[in-house]
């Protein structure tokens, strides 16, 4: 089973400083993302690959035609946030709001209700669990947040599940899709997404997914843009994590669509036995 999906997001989403990246500050940046997106959509349409777009609500609301696009083009639309706030600085009411704003930008575009979640930065983690009960509550059959390792927002090193398995909370139940790691002397990483992707080499990433029976990817459109500025204000390592091999990545990803058959998320699910998989209750 390999999975494709993509991080609907700009190039500045990425920096979590609130006091000086937010809203109101987002809109005097130049965004990058219709020409980025469109990149990642023509591509697929020569692969014939259907993927999972985990949008944020701020894009749905700012690029409503983008996700039509997307949508148009027979491709799973997925919540990502409204805002891309890290959960880890969030209370569960704030979470809540900022799920209901997302919701309602993306299936305003769409028409129809979004039942997939991916927490910005993979930021759910041991201590905020009950972000995932608030996905329960709000109609959210499907979540792909968890790190089955130590992430620096999040993470869940000591989980068993390297597949799929199912949440369980007051007689409800939610899919869980986590992300595939590898172990490279001794550490996890996740070598089909963000800048571990970018980094490795293509040959160790080919011989990763051919010897795994389940792959959870996750690309963003600056993934693939050379061109895009650099975002002040980051650490030495976000930096080098968000701009190493942006040069060689579109080429690498070419390489891994013609070379593998990927689903989106809906299709995973149907493939699934939900019966024989572990399942985690919520107290």
């Amino acid at each position: 089973m390999k999975i494709l999906t993509i991080d609907l997001e700009d190039w500045f989403h990425i920096n979590f400083d609130k006091n000086f990246y937010n809203e109101a500050s987002w809109s005097n940046f130049e965004s990058r993302i219709e020409r980025n997106t469109e990149i990642i959509l023509q591509l697929l349409h020569n692969k014939n690959i259907k993927g999972t777009f985990f949008c944020l609500g701020w894009v749905a609301y700012k690029y409503p035609n983008l996700i039509k696009k997307i949508y148009e083009n027979g491709h799973e639309i997925a919540c990502h946030s409204f805002a891309h706030n890290l959960i880890t600085k969030q209370d569960k009411q704030s979470f809540r709001s900022d799920l209901l704003r997302a919701l309602d930008s993306i299936e305003s575009v769409t028409g129809e209700k979004v039942k997939i979640y991916r927490a910005p930065a993979f930021s759910i983690g041991e201590n905020n669990l009950w972000a995932l009960e608030v996905l329960i509550e709000n109609g959210i059959k499907i979540d792909s947040s968890i790190f089955p390792a130590h992430h620096h927002f999040g993470g869940f090193p000591n989980l068993k599940s390297r597949s799929p398995y199912i949440y369980e909370f007051n007689g409800m139940y939610l899919k869980e899709f986590p992300m595939s790691t590898k172990s490279v002397l001794g550490k996890e990483f996740v070598l089909t997404g963000g800048g571990y992707f970018r980094l490795f080499p293509y040959s160790m990433i080919k011989n990763y997914i051919e010897g795994s029976d389940y792959i959870m990817t996750y690309f963003h459109p600056r993934d693939f843009d050379p061109q895009q500025p650099m975002v002040p204000g980051l650490g030495i390592s976000r930096k080098f994590k968000s701009y190493v091999g942006l040069s060689g990545a579109y080429k690498k990803l070419e390489f891994l669509l013609k070379e593998h058959q990927f689903i989106n998320v809906d299709m995973a699910v149907e493939s699934v036995n939900w019966n024989n998989v572990d399942k985690v209750v919520l107290k």
